[in-house]
């Protein structure tokens, strides 16, 4: 009988799951120190998001001037968006955070989501699994790797998400996700430094980044369409199906001796893809709901962008073009966390995205006129179906006869 988990692999009893770090008692530390949180270690990503958002160095509070100045000026821009949406939402003063706080907050307002997530991922047939690793101990290896670290990576890669993210939103509609309680938060930093970038007047960046956040607060307090865009991305990210010979076909197509490259630079490269590394792969499922989903974001994006198009048209003038082109650059210089967010949670934001969901709100006001959109929009059922987003009459027609 193995005495325990650093024993050396040959002195296992048929049956027993290698310990793939069995030779290497430093990395069986860390492992087991990251793990016993479940399929996701919330420690590593809270570790790894703070990092992220502050860069390791201490944040200061924000200045009180600051938060008058922005609760000032979204008296003006929550006014223009109810009379651009013919609408008398009210709506609550903004916080306004550091990207500490938005990184904290963050993780524990999607911990449901990714737990689902580390959830689905952490899935496996036992049977097959089984099979496969008897026949191969190789494959034995790999798999007892995947389970071990799965947790752990998890934590760290949905933490290294968070931190990057903090570094570049604007708030919380930046990533078009409903959150359980609707809120006007903006990460004051960020949209700063922003117009310090591209030398624009700060109030009117300021007014245009509340503009978008609370025409996003709008949307996303009208249950149906909140309900509806978070249970499509929970069926996403719970859809994952795993692949346990994923690492080891990966490591399998590394060659350290090829060529003049480093072989501990090519191991890296190998786990670098947060999908192979935790051994996921799409799933027919998720596949098949994508355009749903797709749709959806579009819709919410392409209406949130109209509202603030038109609002910015009134009350920051002249920078409205200006501003908007400045953000439309940023949102397609994709990011590895871009990318991350579109596998893994399957937001999809892209210029294709957002000029494909401005086309169909455009589409509905030229035919129903601003008034009716709201309207339409307010209605249950509301959420454009991937056919009717390309054809916005289809959309007017459904909700017309209901």
């Amino acid at each position: 009988m193995a005495d325990g988990p650093t024993d050396p692999p040959g002195d296992d009893e048929p049956g027993e799951e290698i310990n793939p770090f069995a030779s290497f008692p430093m990395f069986g530390d860390i492992a087991r120190a990251l793990q016993g949180q479940g399929p996701l270690n919330w420690d590593a990503a809270r570790q790894f998001a703070m990092l992220g958002a502050t860069q390791g160095q201490p944040e200061s509070n924000v200045d009180p001037a600051v938060r008058i100045a922005y609760i000032d000026l979204a008296r003006i821009a929550g006014m223009h968006v109810n009379d651009v949406t013919g609408t008398d939402t009210t709506f609550p003063e903004p916080r306004i955070v550091t990207r500490g706080q938005w990184a904290s907050e963050t993780l524990d307002a999607y911990r449901p989501l990714f737990t689902d997530m580390a959830t689905s991922l952490g899935q496996h047939d036992d049977l097959e699994a089984a099979d496969d690793e008897a026949a191969d101990p190789m494959m034995q290896m790999m798999s007892g790797l995947s389970r071990m670290m799965a947790p752990a990576m998890m934590g760290m890669s949905v933490g290294s998400m968070v931190g990057a993210l903090s570094q570049r939103v604007f708030g919380l509609h930046d990533l078009p996700i409903p959150r359980g309680k609707p809120e006007v938060v903006l990460v004051g930093r960020t949209i700063d430094e922003f117009a310090a970038d591209w030398d624009i007047p700060l109030d009117q960046m300021r007014l245009w980044v509340l503009a978008h956040e609370l025409s996003g607060y709008r949307v996303f307090s009208l249950p149906h369409i909140s309900e509806t865009l978070a249970a499509l991305v929970r069926r996403h990210v719970s859809g994952f199906r795993p692949d346990p010979s994923a690492i080891a076909d990966k490591l399998g197509n590394v060659d350290p001796l090829s060529g003049s490259s480093d072989p501990m630079e090519a191991l890296q490269q190998a786990f670098s893809d947060p999908e192979v590394l935790l051994g996921a792969v799409r799933s027919p499922e998720q596949i098949e709901m994508q355009p749903r989903l797709d749709a959806a974001v579009a819709a919410v994006v392409g209406y949130t962008d109209w509202v603030v198009d038109a609002v910015a048209a009134r009350v920051v003038g002249g920078e409205a073009l200006r501003i908007a082109e400045a953000v439309r650059r940023r949102r397609v210089e994709s990011t590895p966390d871009d990318v991350f967010v579109e596998k893994l949670l399957g937001i999809r934001v892209g210029e294709d995205q957002v000029l494909r969901g401005k086309s169909f709100v455009q589409g509905v006001v030229d035919r129903v006129g601003e008034v009716g959109l709201t309207e339409l929009l307010d209605r249950p059922e509301s959420m454009p179906t991937p056919s009717e987003i390309d054809a916005p009459g289809l959309w007017i027609a459904r909700l017309g006869d209901s």
